[in-house]
């Protein structure tokens, strides 16, 4: 009798641990890193424990089942585990008084529920912690969203346009710095908000970002991570609403993600901003950044938050892309580029420009970005000139810049739009490979 192919009870069981682990990381990786944190005190501590909680779950729910409520399980696993290395540890000191040099607590109870401490969310304490001003700009934002928001290490250096292994010895650095700096986990005071502010809602940005397009995988969006981020934006904006940038950094996400359910076909293919059902954007959404965004606007000069809200709520207000207010949009990237001058943004003033003048005015702009080695390896750069030349008629030039952005996309739904392009300029044959 041939074996049978079906997969035996305890292969099931061990595919549904599988997946209910993968699912508890992506949902509930920042809850349970955020709790914990708050009985160790120290965040190298947190993170291990936490990482304990799940091994842990991988043996445990394989014998007695996935539990109904799977993060407050790792939570409890997590805080149990940090509480017995803080046992340990004063076991440590008073056994070892003369050895180890006795440790200031740098998670006092009280400090946790002071009145002025008015941070509600535990996942936005932790984002706070990690944007301590003592350490780098870059590294506050690159420790949050790799720790607290469980974002992969290549996604968070894709977001920077830096390679891997840069930004991993980045955020060891941040991490040795808070252990050896004795940063301590605890509530901000109000009066400490602001001056860690724009680190936050880069972090919460940067996270929707990572969520709106993924780096990597078949989907192109990760909802858990824009839901998380809209989520984190909109408790910034109630926290602090006399911040301006809190309430366009929320403009900016809900009119962005007001697309989402437009951004893919049936079969889960890419349609650009050409190609979407407009009628099934989300109206609720859109009408809610745009007072968002207008009460930021009125509120003084915008900030860089406010001003990518007003581009996305000009997109939101069209009625198609021939009658988008393109001259609106590349002044707006205008003043954006005067208070936020990167390369992304003159990348997406170029794009803006194609549209607004003609794809022949973007064409230099795209030179010009290409001599510029942070884009070296930013496959948007190559598509968008890909774009601009196939709307030119330089079928052979498109073709090879849409080789380029697929040697650099690991998305597999970008991946098969840029295949899709290169088919349809007609240089899937050796002649056209010849000619580029």
């Amino acid at each position: 009798m041939a074996p049978s192919d079906e997969p035996t009870a305890s292969a099931r069981q061990a595919d549904a641990v599988a997946a209910a682990l993968a699912q508890a990381h992506r949902s509930e990786w920042a809850f349970v890193l955020s709790a914990t944190v708050r009985v160790a005190g120290d965040l190298d501590v947190a993170e291990e424990c936490a990482q304990e909680a799940y091994v842990s779950a991988l043996q445990a729910w394989t014998r007695d089942g996935v539990p109904e409520r799977p993060g407050a399980w790792l939570t409890t696993v997590a805080r149990n585990q940090a509480l017995d290395r803080l046992r340990r540890d004063a076991t440590l000191r008073r056994k070892l008084p003369l050895l180890v040099e006795p440790a200031v607590d740098p998670h006092d109870p009280a400090d946790l529920d002071r009145p002025d401490a008015a941070v509600p969310d535990d996942r936005l304490r932790l984002v706070f912690t990690c944007c301590h001003p003592t350490l780098a700009p870059e590294a506050r934002v690159a420790l949050t969203l790799r720790l607290v928001c469980g974002v992969p290490t290549p996604d968070v250096a894709r977001a920077f346009l830096v390679s891997e292994p840069t930004m991993a010895a980045r955020i060891t650095r941040a991490k040795k710095k808070i252990s050896e700096a004795r940063i301590p986990y605890r509530v901000p005071g109000r009066a400490e908000l602001p001056e860690r502010l724009d680190s936050v809602l880069t972090a919460v940005h940067l996270l929707f970002s990572t969520g709106h397009t993924a780096g990597e995988g078949d989907a192109l969006v990760r909802e858990e991570l824009c839901d998380r981020a809209l989520h984190l934006a909109r408790t910034l904006a109630a926290l602090l609403p006399e911040q301006a940038e809190t309430r366009g950094l929320l403009g900016l996400l809900l009119l962005t993600d007001a697309r989402r359910a437009t951004r893919t076909d049936e079969q889960g293919r890419l349609l650009l901003l050409a190609d979407q059902d407009r009628t099934r954007w989300d109206q609720r959404a859109i009408l809610e950044g745009l007072t968002v965004t207008a009460g930021a606007l009125a509120s003084g000069p915008p900030g860089r938050f406010t001003l990518q809200a007003a581009i996305a709520g000009v997109h939101a207000m069209a009625p198609s892309l021939e009658q988008t207010d393109w001259p609106r949009v590349v002044h707006l990237y205008d003043r954006l580029l005067a208070v936020w001058n990167t390369p992304v943004v003159a990348l997406n003033r170029a794009a803006a420009v194609a549209f607004a003048d003609g794809p022949a005015a973007a064409l230099p702009l795209l030179d010009e970005l290409a001599t510029d080695p942070r884009l070296a390896d930013y496959p948007y750069l190559p598509a968008t000139r890909a774009e601009v030349l196939r709307r030119l008629g330089d079928a052979a030039g498109a073709a090879q810049s849409y080789r380029r952005a697929m040697e650099l996309t690991a998305n597999a739904a970008e991946r098969a739009f840029l295949e899709q392009r290169l088919a349809e300029v007609g240089c899937w044959s050796r002649r056209c490979d010849e000619d580029g």
